[in-house]
């Protein structure tokens, strides 16, 4: 399987490398714990103990996981409301997670936010956007403050298929490539809006090229592997820490649940579905880990259980906890804390 699937004229992104067990190990953990997580979370979500609207990311887990391997602490994030992978990889408990699907008050957004809010500046991790296409100008946004600020920190702006028909990223497109911002657009393409597919909402369907209208170097990436989304991420950062501006990634990818929880999914074919499980990103790094002999059968199962143990810990963080007092709707409103409000 090639590197990169698809590169403008400015080249190809991909630098080979070579990964370290470690890598490979940390791969294959961070993406179970996703997966698992999230598979929870969906039982969670039938037994009603989350309500509300819920987005899982099962399937897509090496554009989060491959990116991590490849960016700092310091580096910030964004990304739309598909977001319960993306803070986990960030490193928030995921026990913080859950408590917030739980709209419970030791949520990572204090219970406030639920499914579709995440947040958590300690690891910066700026959303978990409700708005389609929100977030790209305020991930354009985010990464202006750096290069006012004179540091070398990048942006992750995440964004579904379906975000880039908004007219802000065509605006956000334009700043950042004016003022060389140091922010790194990926298109978390998963080939369906909802339940419409690319081919349905555009004449352009190879979403890369979407950037070459403002001269962004602009690539389509095979997003199930995490060794290619690494090395995009990695050049793409690097480009930006050296003033050279914003890249735009269109990281092909794949969900193997419906939009939501309520989406039964009816405008795919079972063998589509199936298609995409053959090239399971975890599966992908075992089957490298294995070749090489750098993990066994009891490894595996241990890993399997020190996961489970983790997603139990976080149910029960999340089920223990209270919820948010009736005072905290007026917090986080205002930033000056004392700010008047009728009580009665």
């Amino acid at each position: 399987m090639e590197k990169v699937v698809t590169t403008n004229k400015k080249g190809d992104i991909s630098k080979k490398e070579n990964f370290s067990r470690e890598t490979y190990y940390n791969w294959y953990e961070l993406m179970l714990t996703m997966r698992r997580f999230e598979e929870r979370t969906g039982q969670l979500y039938i037994q009603q103990k989350i309500r509300g609207f819920c987005h899982l990311y099962i399937g897509q887990e090496a554009l989060v996981a491959g990116a991590e391997s490849a960016i700092r602490k310091g580096d910030r994030m964004i990304t739309a409301y598909r977001d319960h992978a993306h803070p986990i990889g960030r490193g928030v408990h995921p026990k913080f997670i859950m408590a917030e699907l739980f709209a419970k008050a030791t949520g990572c957004s204090k219970g406030k936010g639920g499914s579709m809010h995440m947040f958590s500046k300690e690891h910066n991790f700026f959303g978990g956007h409700g708005i389609v296409g929100g977030q790209i100008p305020l991930g354009a946004g985010i990464a202006f403050a750096d290069q006012y600020a004179g540091n070398d920190n990048v942006t992750l702006c995440y964004m579904g298929d379906g975000a880039v028909r908004q007219g802000a990223l065509h605006e956000a497109f334009n700043m950042a490539m004016l003022w060389k911002l140091p922010v790194i657009f990926i298109i978390e393409n998963n080939n369906y809006a909802m339940g419409t597919s690319v081919e349905r909402t555009s004449n352009v369907h190879d979403l890369y090229k979407l950037g070459l209208a403002y001269d962004m170097p602009s690539f389509q990436i095979n997003g199930m592997l995490c060794e290619t989304v690494h090395e995009a991420i990695a050049s793409a950062a690097e480009r930006a820490r050296k003033g050279d501006g914003p890249t735009l990634l269109e990281m092909k990818t794949y969900r193997y649940r419906g939009h939501s929880m309520s989406d039964p999914a009816t405008y795919r074919s079972k063998e589509e579905v199936e298609s995409y499980k053959a090239k399971d990103p975890i599966e992908e790094v075992l089957t490298v880990m294995r070749s090489k002999k750098w993990i066994t059968d009891k490894e595996v199962e241990a890993m399997e259980e020190k996961v489970k143990a983790l997603v139990d810990e976080c149910v029960k963080f999340a089920e223990e906890s209270p919820f948010p007092t009736v005072d905290e709707l007026f917090k986080d409103v205002y930033s000056q804390e004392d700010y008047p409000y009728i009580t009665d």
